[in-house]
């Protein structure tokens, strides 16, 4: 399955919901720049639909907000990785930073491709999911290796490339920076969940 076979309302992020802990809420229209309209404008037409979750708080910096919709469009919609691997791939990211909004957006489209609920729900308690199919496996593997060490070792190296190439590896690289980015822009503005959604994630202990 890939992202295009994804219903329209998981192509949309969950709206955001009110929190006076929000450090960055939505802009009113009237308080942006010239270059904060002109991205909102761009990624409105290019996306179908408003500027939120994490783009609430990147359109305070127009270019990096220009360059994460950008890597990230390619990411979901363009990348050769299937998207239950992707979406494997984020939510070992999202629970590495324990960002609530980004393991709430993402469960949701994961389970629609294709992943066990049971695979989330064992990522989500920070446990290696008892059972993987091989991708999933040497997906979970390779992000979980690279979040804990930095870097992979040859065996998962190869496992990765064994599927889907030199080209697959960069673009397991580039999710897990790039919802790294995000689940700390998250973090640090305290974007809040949607109205009546509940944390899906516990804190670790220190």
């Amino acid at each position: 399955m890939s992202h295009q076979d994804v219903p329209p309302e998981f192509r949309i992020m969950p709206k955001v919901g009110v929190s006076p802990d929000d450090r960055m809420p939505a802009l009113p229209a009237e308080r942006m720049t010239e270059a904060q309209r002109s991205v909102a404008a761009e990624f409105r037409e290019k996306r179908g639909h408003d500027i939120d979750g994490p783009f609430l708080a990147l359109i305070r910096s127009p270019e990096i907000f220009k360059a994460a919709d950008h890597l990230g469009r390619y990411l979901r919609f363009q990348s050769p990785v299937p998207a239950k691997l992707k979406e494997l791939a984020i939510l070992v990211t999202a629970r590495r930073w324990t960002q609530q909004y980004e393991w709430h957006a993402h469960r949701q489209v994961a389970m629609h491709a294709g992943l066990a609920p049971e695979t989330a729900d064992a990522i989500a308690e920070g446990r290696r999911p008892d059972r993987l199919a091989d991708d999933e496996d040497a997906i979970y593997a390779f992000c979980s290796e690279l979040h804990a060490n930095g870097a992979v070792c040859d065996r998962t190296y190869a496992r990765v490339t064994a599927l889907f190439g030199d080209q697959g590896a960069i673009d397991l690289c580039a999710i897990c920076g790039h919802y790294s980015l995000l689940a700390m822009i998250l973090n640090v503005a305290r974007t809040p969940l949607p109205e009546g959604a509940t944390p899906p994630l516990k804190e670790f202990p220190g």
